[in-house]
């Protein structure tokens, strides 16, 4: 049996989620392009650049729960523009950045809007595609927030005038693209706010209980337990120590090293949806996350311990960001009840922030700890060692979730797909 298309204007609605989340994608990724310039011109330690990206993510350690149940009861479109808001607030207060207790307040704020901001964004899609090209449409979404990401990294190249005046005027930049976001956000809540209330009035006599989590199954806490393994070491090292790490231990220049750190998003922007599509018409969604896992521990080996190109271990790490969120996020929704996605996606966000908060917290008192800098490329070693770590047992939990799917006891993620 078929099943049913998506709504037409269901793309009206993915443009806008989109450019929303491709905004707070630039501004997350604006902080490594000037890791060299803060610690040159304000004199951070490494441990401040890691606190940084690690402030980020403390909020959403007890909110995102929190936040996900608020989505589930006010609506995702209606939750997208006040988050979107939070995000530019955020940015603005980063940009502003003196004390560095003003640039943390702002990283702080921005971590609240964003982190819950990708939840909503999701939400809205995975109700709006509901019986359609579900897994297509979120990873085409990652795709149009990598290139956020990517043109980020590339900052230093075509916004070169900017990098030139000193730190500030790049985060300013990521503060106007917030901006933007915030005004996509807004007009994503008026073309959705009909409908969205419509939903909401059904699903409201439903209310959330702390015991509905013993109601989600176990290929779903299998998916939690890979997504925060993987967003531990995935982001903390591309997005905070990447850029540095290929300036002192590769010897790039600062515009080398964020043109290798934006091959990961270049790769992962055509990659996604290609595994999104792969998702919806086949299946095998257990094989293909193992495939993606597999490639991350590749990665770290490739980069730390040989000297093959740095673009080669950057494609792998590309290509494995791409099949885990093309997969994960469309899999949680097939796995959770409509009235339940803020939640189920809160869930996962809740640990996924502890482990990127308390590992960008870590490599960077590694990095201090073993003097790790262009002088002692070395010292990067117990870094990567650790990220190296964490992909091993990363893919040695998604090989359990695969035995498990491909069993007797499996929750239909490695069954064929029903073709369109």
């Amino acid at each position: 049996m078929g099943r049913d298309k998506a709504d037409p204007s269901a793309w009206a609605t993915w443009a806008l989620a989109a450019l929303a989340v491709a905004g707070s994608y630039y501004a997350y990724d604006a902080i490594a392009p000037v890791a060299d310039l803060l610690r040159r011109q304000r004199g951070f330690s490494q441990e401040h650049i890691g606190l940084l990206n690690a402030i980020f993510s403390l909020p959403n350690i007890p909110l995102s729960l929190i936040a996900g149940v608020l989505i589930d009861r006010f609506g995702p479109a209606r939750s997208s523009f006040v988050l979107s808001g939070l995000c530019f607030v955020g940015a603005a207060l980063t940009a502003w950045g003196e004390p560095f207790e003003v640039m943390a307040l702002g990283r702080l704020i921005f971590g609240v809007g964003e982190e819950t901001l990708l939840i909503a964004a999701l939400a809205c899609l995975a109700r709006r595609f509901q019986g359609g090209p579900s897994a297509l449409a979120m990873a085409l979404m990652f795709s149009l927030a990598r290139v956020g990401s990517y043109s980020a990294d590339l900052s230093p190249k075509w916004a070169a005038p900017l990098y030139a005046t000193g730190w500030r005027a790049p985060l300013i930049l990521a503060a106007g693209l917030t901006g933007a976001g915030f005004i996509a956000g807004g007009l994503l809540y008026l073309l959705e706010r009909k409908r969205e209330g419509e939903a909401q009035a059904v699903l409201a006599h439903d209310r959330f209980q702390w015991s509905d989590l013993k109601a989600f199954d176990a290929s779903f806490w299998s998916i939690l337990t890979l997504n925060v393994l993987f967003a531990s070491v995935f982001f903390p090292f591309r997005s905070t120590f990447a850029i540095i790490y290929f300036q002192d231990a590769k010897g790039l220049s600062l515009d080398a090293a964020g043109l290798a750190n934006s091959w990961v998003f270049f790769a992962a922007i055509f990659a996604t949806p290609v595994f999104g599509a792969l998702a919806d018409r086949f299946g095998r969604r257990a094989t293909l996350l193992v495939f993606g896992a597999a490639l991350m521990p590749m990665t770290f080996l490739l980069l730390g311990a040989t000297p093959a190109p740095i673009w080669i271990s950057t494609a792998l790490m590309g290509a494995s960001f791409s099949v885990i969120p093309a997969v994960i996020w469309p899999s949680t929704a097939m796995l959770a009840s409509p009235q339940r996605l803020g939640t189920a996606f809160g869930v996962i966000n809740v640990l996924q922030s502890l482990g990127m908060f308390a590992c960008n917290w870590a490599a960077g008192r590694l990095n201090d700890a073993y003097h790790a800098g262009a002088q002692n490329p070395s010292g990067y070693g117990p870094m990567m060692i650790l990220f190296g770590a964490l992909s091993l047992v990363s893919l040695g939990a998604t090989l359990g979730l695969w035995l498990r799917e491909r069993g007797p006891n499996g929750h239909g993620l490695q069954a064929p797909a029903q073709r369109l």
